[in-house]
């Protein structure tokens, strides 16, 4: 790793993109195959490898140049590290033998075709670590170890130059297997050591999936540690996101946060204060409750400055949860009561919109960085602070600082955006609508102020035809199309290990050809998306960057049971307190989630004149540049499914 031959030309200067704090962040999670695998202008034997990364002519490169021009920043990759589970020998893969594109669109054979390969072809999202400090060879166009050093390297110099940091997703919680028998070698150098098992029993913990590692005993933290640093040396890695990282311990974290802060630029190479850290904040398993120690979950860590997984904006927007039986329940941003579906599980139109105003205050909660201390009035007119709002019976707000939210409505887990969409409205809603509600529920994580979080190809309708886990369902599922040929919608029903109790609701959504977007509709869902990046990056307004300013600044004028049912009204005012943004004076920001017109009074607001954001009004969505402003009695008046910014010079 220090041989200067496996350094890429100009290594040691390697320039990052500027970031003056976590809250300027805006992440893109991608998949290092997915990105390129089937984009024909990348060499063939570049694809799906870091290589295809540098070539920056490519569909793929100038789609993410478009994405890091409006504001996205940093690109968080799924596992990179060397992965349990896949043929790193391109020669080896297999591929599905069936012609998948002429099979119906409602068909089971596609995913009875993929899974005949899954085990054997290229394709795992990687959460089966091997070896957590060395870069995965299926991703090298040679999988020999000075190959995928260099390949690495080049790769995050590509990606830094294009202007995005580089994120690596790090899966320290498990191995992929564990024994004498197993292909992890760490019970071989101490047995029994390594891994969590069972106080009572002997056996090996599993609750994670697969075999539990200790990170709590010495020598495995140290073990996590000492590979987190050298990561971040070797590659000049701008952050790590730390899968299941509620089964490691607060003190793990913080030895993490320690020893990459002795990193400098001088001596390693890498800043390392400025390495992002942020995880899953689950709390559940033999750990759970902090049986064991006290955990890296989301309400342990705040004050840590370390970030966690928001999953109360993400539900709220969304509807309902992962786990649901009937995936049709709705939320904010799916019309929940203001656009109802046949669902019973959305309860009587009373227990709609009580559940909506809820979903309203979950909201607010979120634009806020999930601030456990931020004052407001709820939606029974109480004022409350963040953490008074309930959220599956836990409090809704638990940070202490704005970097601590890692604010997403969607990710590589469960269904993507779009396919939460499909399911959740109403089946005849038109496709115009559903871009319009796309848009509207990725700008609640635009326009808040923690750490903005996307999924890649959310921007551009991205489907997984349905499958709520593509973990090792193969490029056919998890395609993503630069052309904007395709979303990936209608792919076939999606593999029955994972979906099969959901195929009743699947079947008539993928073989109705209005679910599916043309790619006129994928292009107005990116420039909107792109619209979104574009006012988040030049508003510093949006990223406070401390809870003080947050409480002082934003606040949410229609609160109480009288406010609109599917709109939410955010004012961050910067004539009070130090002057954030130097060209404003405030911002009004109407999320307006129902499928009419509505208008929005802010008495604070009467007597000066508040314009649409120039991105918007200068923009390539005719439906906001209606909306308006009356100065005379401070309303304002905002298009159905529209989110609206406006601003006072």
């Amino acid at each position: 790793m220090e041989d200067k031959a496996l350094a890429p030309e100009g290594w040691k200067k390697l320039q990052k993109p500027t970031l003056t704090k976590p809250e300027d962040l805006s992440l893109y999670e991608l998949h290092v195959r997915d990105f390129s695998i089937t984009d024909e202008t990348v060499p063939e034997a570049h694809r799906g490898t870091y290589k295809a990364f540098t070539d920056t002519d490519s569909n793929g490169m100038q789609r993410l140049r478009e994405l890091t021009d409006a504001g996205m920043n940093a690109v968080h990759l799924l596992p990179v590290n060397d992965i349990g589970t896949i043929e790193e020998r391109r020669s080896e893969q297999l591929e599905p033998a069936c012609d998948l594109a002429a099979l119906p669109a409602d068909s089971e054979e596609q995913q009875a075709c993929v899974a005949e390969t899954a085990a054997r072809d290229g394709f795992n999202w990687g959460y089966d670590p091997l070896h957590y400090t060395t870069p995965e060879g299926s991703y090298a166009t040679n999988p020999d170890g000075a190959t995928r050093i260099t390949e690495f390297r080049e790769m995050v110099a590509a990606l830094n130059t294009s202007g995005a940091r580089v994120i690596q997703d790090v899966v320290y919680n498990h191995t992929s297997s564990a024994g004498q028998s197993g292909s992890n070698n760490l019970d071989r150098i101490v047995p029994g050591y390594y891994h969590r098992l069972n106080p009572g029993t002997g056996s090996l913990e599993t609750s994670t999936c697969c075999a539990n590692t200790a990170t709590e005993n010495t020598m495995m933290g140290k073990l996590m540690i000492d590979s987190l640093v050298t990561l971040a040396r070797t590659y000049k890695l701008d952050g790590f996101r730390f899968d299941l990282m509620g089964h490691h311990s607060k003190q793990n974290m913080l030895d993490v946060r320690a020893a990459l802060d002795q990193l400098t630029l001088s001596k390693d190479g890498v800043d390392g204060k400025a390495i992002t850290l942020y995880g899953e904040g689950w709390n559940f398993g033999e750990v759970a409750n902090n049986a064991r120690f006290v955990q890296a979950t989301q309400e342990n860590m705040a004050g840590t400055g370390i970030g966690t997984f928001n999953d109360r904006l993400r539900d709220a927007v969304r509807g309902g949860g992962p786990f649901d039986p009937d995936p049709r329940v709705q939320g904010f941003a799916s019309g929940l009561y203001t656009d109802p579906n046949s669902s019973p599980a959305n309860g009587t139109p009373e227990q709609q919109k009580e559940a909506l105003l809820l979903a309203q205050d979950l909201v607010k909660v979120g634009l806020t960085g999930n601030l456990k201390d931020y004052s407001f009035v709820d939606r029974t007119g109480a004022t409350v602070t963040g953490a008074d709002v309930p959220y599956n019976g836990a409090p809704a707000g638990y940070t202490s600082d704005p970097q601590e939210a890692v604010t997403y409505v969607e990710a590589h887990d469960n269904e993507t955006l779009f396919d939460a969409l499909a399911l959740k409205l109403p089946q005849d809603t038109p496709m115009a609508e559903r871009t319009r509600m796309q848009t509207l529920a990725l700008s609640t994580t635009a326009f808040g102020q923690g750490i903005s979080f996307w999924h890649a190809g959310g921007e551009a309708l991205r489907s997984k035809s349905l499958d709520r886990n593509s973990y090792d369902s193969g490029d056919w599922f998890n395609i993503m199309d630069h052309t904007d040929g395709t979303n990936g919608f209608g792919r076939g029903l999606p593999p029955k290990a994972d979906n099969e109790d959901k195929y009743g609701y699947m079947r008539p959504l993928l073989a109705d050809p209005s679910q599916k977007p043309a790619t006129s509709d994928i292009a107005e869902a990116r420039g909107r998306a792109a619209e979104l990046l574009q006012i988040r990056k030049s508003t510093p307004l949006f990223h406070l960057g401390e809870a003080g300013l947050v409480q002082q600044k934003v606040s949410f004028p229609d609160g109480g049971p009288g406010q609109a049912p599917g709109v939410v009204v955010m004012h961050i005012d910067d004539s009070v307190g130090p002057d954030v943004d130097k060209d404003l004076r405030g911002l009004v920001v109407v999320f307006n989630a129902a499928d009419d017109t509505v208008s929005q009074t802010v008495a604070a607001t009467a007597g000066a004149s508040y314009g649409l954001h120039p991105v918007q009004s200068g923009g390539t969505d005719p439906v906001v540049k209606t909306a308006a402003h009356d100065p005379a009695t401070g309303t304002f008046t905002v298009p159905a499914r529209t989110v609206a910014v406006f601003q006072l010079g």
